[in-house]
């Protein structure tokens, strides 16, 4: 399986939000207020969605626009994953 130029970027993206969710629990252990953790739920929840989306894009301009253009025998499997990856825009 070959890596796509924006897995780096995604990786990079969610090891961010990653720690920003570990800075959160540690508000919660630290009773901040809850306006305040609401909105950093918000920023990590932003950037997790961004990060699904720039996969799923990346998905289909590489993965499913090349059986396309190949003009490959596997249409129906195609058009079928691109059904599958579309849930989760």
């Amino acid at each position: 399986m070959a890596i796509h130029s924006s897995h780096p970027e995604i990786a990079k993206r969610l090891k961010r939000a990653g720690g920003h969710l570990k800075s959160i629990v540690a508000m919660i252990e630290e009773e901040r207020g809850c306006l305040d953790i609401a909105q950093q739920l918000q920023a990590v929840e932003k950037a997790i969605a961004n990060a699904k989306k720039a996969l799923v894009q990346d998905h289909i301009d590489h993965c499913l626009e090349k059986v396309v253009r190949a003009g490959s025998s596997k249409s129906a499997d195609t058009i079928k994953e691109f059904k599958e990856i579309a849930k989760y825009l």
